[in-house]
């Protein structure tokens, strides 16, 4: 029963992610671009509103794309709300959530604020439909008068008075503790993000910290972002790699692999190492953990900076001491790569052969 609640949960909030994803981006992109545009005339600060009357238009411009980024980003609460509720009781939870997104943001309450409000609108909606029962003849403004204003009362009063504020209260922590991270604190918190990222390769794990070091980006906290958009691309990079570098160690199947790995890597897509983690996840694992783990570390403990959502190709020239930020892609490239060389059979056809026994185990425990 705890196993069918547990993914039926995270069936919803996966359902919310996907939707908050696009604004996320569109929004910390649209504020790259200013802010990148901003440091060509030597501003470091193009979001203060001292630059929205300047006398140089583009400077103006990039002030307000600034705006427009960050308006974005505000959305990403309410959306993410929103869409929760949608997948637990369709339509009618959309207000709720709305509403209940947009009152957690307001109080602080954090990316845990709009995940119970998406939670509690959705199956307040539900309990409404199911329970509220009407004679025919009015039975229609259930879920067009009695749905909206109930479900939306319950998760404000819900999320103001009773988990709102130990939410706030929590996130305000987690910021001040992340804030004050420096040295080898934030350098352990890195490698720790690039480890869960690097761990199930777009699962439920890498999902946790991928998300939550996203919504980190609205409270101006970009290390753990930095972290695990570097610890995205390393294992399909470093596993494409690898089938470069010890071609006889791959059978063709694997190679062809290889080549969509080193693709979905370069844009920024970790699932293109799943074929080999499920080949022989015992030993494409502790590679792809340790690969992405030092990446991170690297990538944070050198100065570098990433304030969009970006892990492609397309984004590395916007980072913050980029060549620094390149370097940590390619040593935990080549980490996943070594090891997973290291690892293999002399050749394909033994690997093949010695995987009669080794590899269906290793294939047992990855779908356990």
């Amino acid at each position: 029963m705890f196993r069918k609640i547990g993914s039926e949960l995270k069936k919803h909030v996966l359902t919310g992610i996907s939707y908050m994803i696009p604004l996320v981006i569109a929004g910390a992109v649209i504020m790259a671009i200013a802010r990148v545009g901003g440091s060509f005339f030597g501003i470091t600060d193009i979001w203060d509103a001292k630059y929205a009357d300047s006398a140089n238009s583009l400077i103006s411009l990039l002030h307000s794309l600034d705006g427009f980024g960050g308006l974005a980003l505000g959305m990403m609460f309410p959306v993410i709300a929103a869409f929760i509720g949608y997948s637990i009781s369709d339509k009618l939870a959309l207000a709720p959530g709305l509403v209940g997104g947009l009152l957690a943001r307001d109080i602080g309450a954090g990316f845990l604020g709009a995940l119970a409000a998406g939670l509690i609108a959705g199956y307040t909606c539900l309990l409404i439909k199911k329970y509220v029962k009407l004679p025919k003849a009015a039975a229609s403004i259930v879920p067009v008068f009695l749905v909206p204003v109930f479900g939306t009362l319950i998760t404000v009063l819900i999320i103001n008075y009773v988990v709102g504020i130990p939410f706030a209260d929590l996130n305000t922590a987690l910021e001040n503790w992340l804030n004050g991270m420096s040295g080898s604190n934030q350098i352990m918190m890195a490698a720790i993000i690039g480890a869960m990222v690097g761990f199930d390769l777009g699962g439920p794990v890498n999902k946790a910290a991928v998300t939550t070091a996203m919504a980190l980006l609205t409270s101006g906290i970009y290390a753990p972002n930095t972290a695990a958009q570097v610890a995205i691309i390393i294992p399909p990079l470093g596993l494409g790699l690898a089938t470069l570098i010890a071609k006889r160690k791959y059978n063709a199947e694997m190679r062809e692999a290889g080549k969509s790995s080193l693709i979905m890597g370069l844009v920024g897509i970790s699932e293109g190492a799943i074929p080999f983690a499920v080949e022989s996840p015992l030993k494409v694992i502790p590679a792809t953990v340790l690969g992405s783990a030092v990446g991170g570390a690297l990538a944070v403990g050198l100065g570098a900076i990433n304030q969009a959502p970006i892990s492609g190709f397309y984004g590395w020239f916007t980072v913050e001491n980029w060549p620094v930020y390149i370097l940590a892609i390619a040593v935990g490239t080549l980490i996943v790569a070594g090891m997973s060389v290291a690892l293999r059979k002399s050749s394909a056809g033994e690997e093949m052969a010695g995987s009669s026994y080794d590899d269906e185990i290793d294939e047992a425990e990855w779908e356990a």
